[in-house]
């Protein structure tokens, strides 16, 4: 789709596309001629906007990303990264109940860690979609003058902004189900009423986060760029997603037995989503990395 739109700083916008009905990527020309690139995702969390290679990316994991706390997506990269290892080790102390009982954990105390789990989720969940309501102007638009940071903001037409705010959205679900689940013998019916149905709300609007995601990085509705770090990301993240809804739709309580693999792969499920959402998270430090900082 071309659109021409130009600004008193001489930038004009002569190529926009993306997914209908976002646009993910545009062109700008400058009263010059030089060319600037936008990306959504690069613009949304003030990244460096060549795009980083997968080998290139564990380079600078090793070398220079392990501490950068000046950077907002450095710290939602890493308290991601805290919550995805929380709900793991409770998964895997679920899925080995011998380890559990030598470290003398009753499967409430199992389930509390879930629940601390959840809380980085949320905090970075928030970050991200502070970051998206304070992206800046495009480069034809011009700049507010206000300086007031937006708590939440308001951006329905930008996929980005979206998938925070369903992300967001659905760590509070989580917030709630896994502290409901820490109550002692409820019956299947308040297990249903007070767990899954969160759980499963809170899972749906995390799928269609992750797709909202991965549709904003790769342009279209279905892309393969296996060069691409932020595209691994999203994918990554996607996948954990997905194991995420499928534990969910297990996981519903029956007024009758189940049969116990059902609750095996379903929390095997949910420990897969949050391998998959700690290596996003990982890799998003290496995404942070400013391309002016050297490589050793």
């Amino acid at each position: 789709m071309e659109e021409r739109r130009q600004n008193g700083q001489g930038w004009e916008c002569i190529k926009s596309d993306g997914p209908p009905p976002f646009i993910t990527h545009r062109l700008f020309r400058h009263a010059n001629g030089s060319i600037q690139e936008w990306l959504s995702r690069k613009h949304r969390k003030n990244l460096i906007a060549r795009e980083i290679g997968l080998i290139e990316a564990v380079g600078k994991l090793l070398l220079r990303c392990l501490w950068m706390p000046h950077e907002l997506n450095w710290w939602i990269g890493a308290v991601f990264a805290v919550g995805a290892s929380l709900f793991a080790i409770a998964s895997i102390l679920i899925l080995a109940p011998d380890l559990a009982a030598a470290l003398s954990l009753a499967p409430s105390q199992v389930n509390a860690i879930y629940f601390c789990g959840s809380i980085p989720f949320t905090t970075a969940a928030y970050l991200q979609l502070f970051q998206a309501a304070n992206s800046g102007a495009l480069p034809d638009e011009e700049q507010e003058q206000s300086g007031r940071l937006k708590l939440f903001g308001w951006k329905p037409a930008s996929a980005g902004w979206l998938s925070c705010a369903l992300q967001f959205a659905g760590t509070i679900l989580f917030n709630i189900n896994t502290f409901d689940a820490m109550q002692p013998s409820l019956s299947w019916f308040k297990t249903d009423l007070l767990v899954w149905i969160p759980n499963f709300g809170g899972s749906i609007l995390f799928l269609t986060s992750g797709y909202l995601a991965f549709i904003e990085t790769g342009h279209r509705y279905w892309a393969w760029q296996p060069g691409n770090l932020s595209w691994w990301i999203v994918l990554i993240n996607l996948l954990g997603c997905i194991g995420f809804m499928i534990s969910a739709l297990l996981a519903i309580s029956l007024p009758t037995p189940v049969a116990p693999w059902r609750d095996t792969l379903s929390v095997a499920l949910t420990l897969q989503g949050a391998v998959c959402f700690f290596l996003g998270a990982v890799l998003m430090l290496p995404e942070t990395v400013r391309e002016e900082v050297s490589l050793c």
